[in-house]
């Protein structure tokens, strides 16, 4: 990659971000972190207003604005990818959200690549049970409210449970969805397959967010259980 390509690139990963870490932005430039603070400190002597410092993140402050940019063609297929993925494997809300978004892009994009996007042939079948989608709705919102939600749970045992967990995150496998949970019962963290939920319900009791007993904590803990095996 050429260097003002990868200086691009820096900006763009920065927009619309709370923090991102040299570590991550090495990962993803696939070079040095070393070469990232240069790059950082070059972009602020050209002007652009980035707020951070090394050890810690860096972030674009908000009134940094760049001109719309224009999609290629593999970013268009790339969208209309993921729509079509999160349309067959979501739930009813992103998949109206997804359609929507799709709309919004066509709208603004040239004749010429909205004939692309139109034309697109990359599909995502679903046989997904339609109940999953309600759960996944439901969850989504406890996670961004950091409430408190009660589970009714089948094991791969199918024994139940009731279960009142700090839901964390969701992950798509492939063919199903989980749910990333500090488990009060448990007092562990713990993983529960939408598909094993019966009802998910709100108790309207927000949990704390607390350092080790966050999202960035549970995949630490996941990691470390796959080590040991």
């Amino acid at each position: 990659m050429r260097r003002a390509d990868r200086l691009f690139q820096i900006v763009q990963y920065l927009r619309g971000r709370r923090l991102t870490t040299a570590a991550q932005l090495a990962d993803w430039l696939e070079v040095s972190q070393r070469t990232v603070y240069r790059d950082i400190q070059d972009l602020e002597r050209t002007g652009v207003p980035i707020e951070g410092e090394a050890g810690v993140g860096y972030r674009l402050r908000p009134e940094f604005d760049m001109p719309p940019l224009m999609f290629t063609y593999e970013e268009v297929e790339a969208l209309v990818a993921g729509a079509r993925m999160i349309g067959s494997w979501g739930s009813p809300q992103l998949r109206q959200a997804s359609e929507l978004a799709l709309a919004k892009i066509a709208a603004a994009l040239p004749e010429a690549r909205r004939i692309e996007l139109e034309r697109t042939r990359l599909y995502a079948m679903s046989y997904a049970d339609p109940a999953v989608g309600d759960v996944l709705d439901t969850l989504r919102h406890v996670i961004a409210g950091r409430v408190v939600t009660l589970l009714d749970y089948k094991d791969a045992a199918s024994q139940a449970s009731t279960r009142h967990v700090w839901p964390l995150g969701l992950y798509f496998w492939g063919n199903v969805w989980s749910l990333a949970a500090w488990c009060e019962l448990r007092r562990d963290f713990r993983n529960f397959r939408l598909d094993r939920i019966g009802g998910a319900f709100s108790t309207e009791r927000q949990y704390p967010d607390e350092a080790g007993f966050r999202l960035e904590d549970f995949v630490r803990a996941m990691r470390s259980k796959k080590a040991e095996k």
